[in-house]
């Protein structure tokens, strides 16, 4: 069979990838989700630079896509969302052409190739993680899986083509697009060992033509000189300009690009190779770098990626809070089966395609495990005493694994197709020809939608806008030009999407705590800051940092329109305290230089030994001796001194950084977060300012609360898009199930304000929501 003229079926894959982002579409996030969604979501409409290494082929992509799809009136997270599933479905075209070139050599039957080819891109596609990946565009990796696809099609069409003239071009293309996948993600490269295997084995010789190189090393530096947007674009200011990769040439960028980070421009290399990060290499144990990587930790990885593995194949059966829940693991042994003996199979009809997806597979599967070096996984059951936590990855990383979960599901597909033409050749039919024994036991073919039904509750987003609302509403939680300080990507991403891609309360500066220690972005708060000359207006263009933005009352709560008294003491111990009202901040919240910020960047953590005063107003906070403080605490330091009397502070209710200060008696519970009070707060029940009841809990829910301010809030302003928390049957990311806890603590701190009322109406009222969310989060 593999010396006929092979004619691959592309109008067919072309059927195939369009049914694939029918799936997606109709599954599609309507709006942004947690974690990296919404920082690539901004990115993209912006040009922005996402976290390193910047990802700048995704950038272009997907703000080239944003563009093309504008005229649709879509929202702009629907159209990147739809990048992605755009992504995902062309992976799976690449995949209907590869797994029928592979069923090729099992039949010369073209209904039973084209029907298997079917079969395997539908369990791949409906992978929970390949699925869930492909329906928001929450990471890179559908783009890598779109690319990995494709490199292996070209790869096995160059195989088919040799002797034909211009074999060698295929290869310069396939280096060309390894080289420019580069600029996504490094996860596409991985397909290199595979497609070199495949070289040695199909057409050694290809390999000795020194002609090749010199076209290998041309296309290589062109697919690499895209990386070059990163200091262009951060040059300009964008405002989303995550560690600010400028350089002051060319030629050095180049030189940055070409080695890889070891040479040329320092921020750019530092960015590439993920300095910020400090992740260790993967021969240090993860949980403690000072310690050698140990064989019990790889083995746990291994689970931990088995764990995964058994996701894939029914994730609604048992769970988030169990590993392998019956009857779970008899669907993930059923598709274990499945793939083997595609695997065997297909290793019996044709070898060297066989190795090609071996090698690719197991460099995405094992050859990652020990490459990324993972601490044990979110819910990877496991025993190290008080340091659950720090022993642990802050999210599920099943994604990282897309690629081997994809191929999984081919080799599947490719063994119920194989066990579908056994069946059928023990049928027997009076007619040589007929298909009546493959139509007679096409039946069997029905597993094939075990991954689209158990795992459709899971993998769905359609219905999902969680994220987008705990953004707007922590937003709407601080007053105008207020400073938020934030923890971390899922009090931070989402509140950039909302800012830059919706224009919702750009006024707000939001500090993520664990950026803080860096210069550069030190140096962006300060410039973001600034207040505007005469001549400046941010509204020129919303995409660069320029100046101070303005407040805008028409996308605000309505009581932050006007001034009205918060406090008043009568015994005039405590000053009259007035809401900012529309007013904008005279300063910068950043009162040093460039020079001055990268001295404090290069303190090292240090111990403070005698109890240090930290006086900002009418704020005074004793740090205790034994603190240990890190720049970023000296530059929220400063940011206290300098906006304490010109705007108003808040921590996100999801942070505790207030507390490295000592500064938790100086807060007031507004909404999900907290506001920072110019002076020792009390009690002042007139002015609906109460105090909670010091209790276990009060470290979430605070010790005082401003009430008709709380109140208005959660009824009036807060929103709950599609019947949420009430209609939802599970939460499905349990590294996020803070956030309906979040909600829980504000609805019971608003309750015990109540309680001291006597009003019992509000307090059941309000018990009861709080009830519900925390029903929600243990789902």
């Amino acid at each position: 069979m593999q010396h006929e003229r092979y004619q691959p079926p592309y109008l067919q894959a072309g059927i195939a990838a369009v049914l694939v982002w029918l799936l997606y579409a109709l599954t599609l996030a309507p709006t942004t989700a947690f974690w990296d969604t919404s920082e690539y979501i901004a990115t993209g409409h912006i040009l922005g630079i996402p976290h390193p290494p910047g990802n700048p082929l995704f950038v272009l992509l997907a703000r080239t896509w944003d563009v093309l799809l504008s005229p649709t009136g879509l929202p702009v997270a629907v159209r990147i969302n739809l990048f992605s599933a755009t992504m995902g479905a062309l992976a799976h075209g690449c995949w209907f052409l590869l797994a029928h070139r592979v069923l090729a050599y099992f039949s010369q039957d073209k209904a039973f190739r084209l029907v298997g080819a079917s079969v395997a891109v539908l369990i791949s596609a409906t992978a929970f993680t390949v699925w869930n990946q492909s329906n928001v565009n929450e990471k890179v990796y559908t783009v890598s899986l779109f690319t990995i696809a494709l490199l292996s099609w070209l790869a096995f069409k160059w195989r088919d083509g040799l002797g034909e003239g211009k074999d060698d071009n295929l290869i310069l293309l396939m280096v060309f697009i390894l080289a420019l996948s580069v600029a996504n993600h490094l996860m596409a490269f991985l397909a290199a060992p595979a497609l070199l295997v495949f070289i040695l084995v199909v057409e050694p010789r290809t390999l000795a033509n020194w002609k090749l190189y010199v076209g290998v090393i041309v296309v290589a530096v062109i697919g690499l000189s895209i990386h070059l947007f990163l200091p262009l674009r951060a040059a300009l200011h964008p405002v989303i300009n995550e560690a600010e990769p400028t350089c002051n040439s060319v030629g050095s960028a180049l030189g940055s690009i070409l080695t890889f980070g070891r040479a040329g421009c320092s921020a750019l290399s530092e960015s590439l190779q993920r300095k910020q990060y400090d992740k260790p290499s993967m021969m240090m144990n993860p949980v403690d770098p000072n310690l050698p990587r140990d064989a019990s930790l790889f083995f746990a990885q291994i689970a931990n990626y088995l764990q995964y593995f058994d996701w894939q194949w029914a994730r609604s059966i048992a769970g988030k809070h169990s590993w392998f829940g019956a009857p779970r693991p008899i669907v993930t042994l059923l598709f274990l089966g499945f793939g083997s003996y595609g695997s065997w199979r297909h290793y019996k009809k044709d070898r060297a395609t066989w190795l090609y997806m071996a090698v690719l597979f197991l460099t995405l599967s094992l050859g990652l495990v020990f490459y990324l070096n993972f601490k044990y996984g979110f819910s990877f059951p496991f025993s190290e005493g008080g340091r659950q936590l720090e022993a642990r990855e802050v999210r599920e990383r099943d994604y990282f694994f897309i690629v081997s979960f994809s191929l999984w599901g081919l080799w599947s597909g490719i063994g119920l197709a194989a066990i579908w033409q056994r069946l059928a050749s023990r049928v027997t039919s009076t007619e040589p020809e007929s298909r009546r024994p493959l139509f007679l036991t096409s039946p069997i073919l029905a597993f094939a939608l075990l991954p689209l039904l158990l795992n459709w509750n899971w993998a769905s987003r359609r219905h999902d806008y969680v994220t987008r609302d705990w953004a707007y509403n922590l937003l709407m939680s601080v007053e105008p030009y207020g400073v938020l300080f934030t923890n971390g990507d899922n009090d931070t991403f989402p509140l950039w999407y909302v800012q830059e891609v919706e224009g919702v309360r750009r006024d707000v500066t939001v500090i993520v705590m664990s950026y803080l220690n860096t210069p550069w972005y030190v140096k962006q708060i300060r410039d973001l800051t600034r207040p505007c000359k005469p001549d400046q207006s941010p509204e020129h263009d919303p995409t660069r940092i320029i100046c101070q933005r303005p407040f805008k009352p028409v996308a605000s709560a309505p009581f932050y329109n006007v001034q009205v008294p918060l406090h008043t003491d009568a015994n005039a111990t405590l000053p009259k305290v007035l809401e900012p009202g529309m007013m904008p901040p005279t300063r910068s919240i950043i009162p040093f230089d460039d020079a001055k910020i990268d001295e404090i960047a290069a303190t090292a953590p240090f111990v403070v030994q005698e109890p240090l005063m930290v006086q900002a107003g009418m704020i005074q906070s004793t740090v205790p001796s034994g603190k240990v403080l890190i720049p970023a605490d000296i530059f929220m330091t400063a940011i206290l001194k300098t906006s304490i009397d010109d705007r108003p502070i808040f921590y996100a209710t999801t942070t505790q950084a207030y507390d490295d200060l000592n500064l938790t008696n100086f807060l007031i519970r507004e909404g999900v977060a907290f506001k920072l009070h110019n002076g020792p707060v009390r009690p002042d029940p007139a002015h609906g300012i109460y105090q909670l009841p010091a209790n276990a809990m009060s470290v979430v829910m605070g010790p005082y609360i401003n009430l008709p301010r709380t109140d208005s809030l959660l009824w009036n302003v807060f929103v709950h898009s599609n019947g949420f928390p009430d209609k939802w049957d599970h939460w499905s990311d349990a590294a996020t199930q803070g956030i309906p806890v979040y909600y829980a603590y504000t609805h019971y701190s608003a309750a015990q304000a109540h309680a001291e009322l006597g009003d019992q109406a509000e307090v059941t009222r309000h018990v009861a929501r709080a009830d519900a969310w925390s029903a929600l989060a243990n789902k």
